[in-house]
């Protein structure tokens, strides 16, 4: 069977929340932004938590279906402001935003 861009959102969304160890009540807080197609081999997925700017890029291989552990996290959030908008968010996603901010080189 081929990988579709609604599986691989899928795949994506459940690799991540399983890596993050996102508690279940916080789990609706993360959407899949998009999923796009690359030389036919694997798909490009962002997730992002909504109404926040910050999103990861994890890679689905369309053969295996595996999600590389390798992703990447992009933000226009300065390490400097990395409390910007958490402060509605659980505590569990706050914390992995803050974190993920203040290592990340910021993307305009």
């Amino acid at each position: 069977m081929e990988l579709t861009p609604i599986d691989a959102k899928k795949l994506a969304l459940d690799f991540f929340l399983e890596d993050w160890e996102i508690p279940e009540d916080d789990r609706d807080f993360f959407i899949p932004l998009d999923s796009r197609s690359v030389e036919d081999r694997w798909y490009v997925v962002e997730i992002g938590v909504e109404g926040l700017p910050d999103k990861w890029i994890i890679q689905v291989y369309d053969e295996t279906k595996d999600c590389d552990p390798c992703f990447t996290f992009v933000s226009p959030i300065e390490a400097t402001e990395s409390e910007t908008g958490l402060s509605e968010m659980p505590e569990s996603i706050a914390e992995i935003l803050r974190s993920e901010r203040e290592n990340v080189i910021v993307s305009r």
